[in-house]
């Protein structure tokens, strides 16, 4: 693994497309760009906040849980890409140039999740636990209790109850 989150390339990939994006965004008149705009910037930019996030985590779960993170904001990035095509916000050849890079970082995506997955998977079977050795309890014979739990009277009480 990288040795700063910043050194990743998927991360920078991810950070590429969000500042196009948001430099294009910027541009737009105050209603498309409130209406529309702003959903595709958080959108593309919380595909490298969930990138990073899972680099930050410790736990295998949680760091997959991130990037599967990333990966639902890549996909309403590509929705909300769709939304300013069909409002004619952006040009087709433009929203088609960004949806190919968001394939190529999706495909990123599902390899670098896979290659954690086999990390985890080769790291599980090596004998990385410690565990102490198992003894044998040796437990004397119980001796039974020196009264009785309950009474003969208490007993006849309580069937008198039913």
């Amino acid at each position: 693994m990288s040795a700063t989150f910043e050194d990743l390339q998927i991360l920078r990939s991810a950070e590429e497309i969000a500042v196009a994006i948001w430099q294009h965004v910027a541009a737009w008149k105050t209603l498309p760009r409130d209406v529309v705009g702003v959903q595709l910037a958080r959108a593309a930019d919380s595909i490298g906040a969930n990138i990073a996030k899972s680099f930050g985590r410790f736990h295998y779960g949680k760091k997959l849980q991130f990037l599967y993170y990333a990966r639902g904001s890549l996909f309403e990035t590509k929705y909300w890409l769709n939304r300013t095509q069909k409002r004619q916000l952006m040009p087709e050849e433009q929203v088609k140039n960004y949806s190919d890079q968001l394939t190529v970082l999706a495909r990123q995506l599902n390899a670098f999740a896979g290659g954690l997955k086999a990390y985890r998977r080769t790291s599980a079977t090596k004998n990385s636990s410690i565990r102490e050795s198992s003894i044998e309890y040796i437990v004397g014979e119980v001796a039974e209790p020196p009264l009785p739990l309950f009474t003969e009277d208490d007993l006849n009480w309580l069937h008198s109850l039913a």
